[in-house]
């Protein structure tokens, strides 16, 4: 009955609109239903969570479970569950994102503080925290907050600089437009190190830019006519120092993507490129890679079958790349790990006389795969 009369609620609201523009306090006043409607879910999610029910599908979690299901990013379903985890345990902190006195934002950013050093202060000073998060601007109490974990404990400094170095994180994750996207928060030293490499890197493409630019126009150029932007050599130094990188171990050699070309049998418009991986490319993405890349022709015939031709390079057999061509990920309904973290599964079991066939085969991750013995997986829709 709960969820009818939200829905209703919601109906209501989107039927007979909101317009901010002419009451500016009415969108301070959604803002604040927001909060309180992302505390609600958050909430509910980490109970979700804790409570197992999604095990009943095979999933290999709640978040799993979830994205399956509501097609929700992972990364903000798994932010949910951390910040319904992180209040569980204070209810000041809980009562006051409930009510619409501080946003998840600052819940995410209380809770990442609280660490054994600092719980005791932590806890004197709760409510002194929670009123300046309710009082100040974000990018102030941001500030604040950052003061109090300097201060929270000045006897601990060796023991601050390694809590500081554990927070250090890495992540890059590929967008639904197929961009790769991502953040790197590293300790003050380890901060160092990278940037220094990256700038000197930077500085090489930097100097490449104008060598080119000014042999292209005959004189120093400006800036804006580099063919790169100072964003974009950072990110192609990146890239560099990952090539290096790979390059530097006896007998290795600068990496080489490997391109799938797809031709489906019913497909009159044109062949589908994209990168082994899974990523769809442009034709035109391929261009400057021609001399460096290795290609992959598979043929898509009737019924799903995956003719593959004679190709540079295999993983574990032809048969094996099929799978991963056709299937692309973990063919449970509740999981999408990608093809080359999978294993190949026969679907009537080879000690019972299954064939090492595409027909007879399927990629399963190894959960799933081990989940199978216990009971069948269902079939996706």
């Amino acid at each position: 009955m709960l969820m009818t009369d939200v829905e209703a609620f919601m109906d209501t609201l989107v039927d007979e609109g909101v317009d901010g523009s002419e009451v500016p306090a009415t969108m301070a006043a959604l803002e604040r239903q927001l909060s309180r409607f992302e505390g609600v879910v958050s909430v509910a999610a980490e109970a979700f969570e804790t409570g197992g029910q999604w095990s009943e599908d095979g999933a290999y979690n709640g978040t799993a479970w979830l994205n399956a299901v509501t097609h929700l990013p992972k990364a903000l379903l798994r932010r949910q569950v951390r910040l319904g985890r992180g209040v569980g345990a204070r209810p000041a902190l809980k009562e006051k994102w409930l009510c619409g006195g501080i946003s998840g934002a600052h819940v995410e950013a209380l809770t990442r503080v609280i660490r054994p050093m600092t719980q005791t202060h932590f806890e004197r000073d709760e409510a002194l925290l929670l009123a300046s998060a309710e009082e100040l601007r974000f990018d102030e109490f941001a500030q604040l907050l950052a003061y109090w974990e300097l201060h929270a404990n000045p006897d601990g400094s060796e023991q601050a600089a390694q809590d500081q170095r554990d927070r250090r994180d890495v992540y890059l994750e590929p967008s639904i437009s197929g961009l790769w996207l991502g953040g790197i928060t590293l300790d003050p030293i380890s901060g160092a190190i990278v940037s220094k490499e990256l700038k000197r890197i930077e500085a090489e493409l930097f100097k490449a830019d104008c060598d080119e630019a000014t042999e292209r126009l005959g004189r120093r150029p400006l800036v804006i006519e580099l063919r790169r932007t100072s964003a974009q050599r950072r990110a192609d130094a990146l890239v560099e120092l990952a090539i290096r990188s790979a390059s530097t171990p006896e007998g290795s050699r600068r990496p080489e993507p490997l391109f799938n070309v797809l031709v489906g049998w019913e497909t009159l418009h044109g062949p589908v490129l994209e990168l082994a991986q899974g990523q769809a490319l442009t034709p035109g993405s391929l261009i400057p890679w021609l001399s460096e890349a290795e290609l992959e022709r598979a043929v898509f015939g009737a019924k799903g079958r995956v003719e593959i031709s004679e190709r540079f390079r295999f993983f574990v057999g032809a048969t094996r790349r099929a799978l991963e061509l056709r299937d692309r990920e973990c063919t449970h309904p509740f999981c999408d790990v990608p093809a080359d973290q999978c294993q190949g599964d026969h679907i009537q079991e080879w000690v019972n006389g299954g064939a090492t066939t595409q027909e007879n085969g399927r990629l399963l991750c190894p959960f799933h795969n081990g989940l199978r013995n216990q009971r069948p997986p269902p079939q996706r829709e």
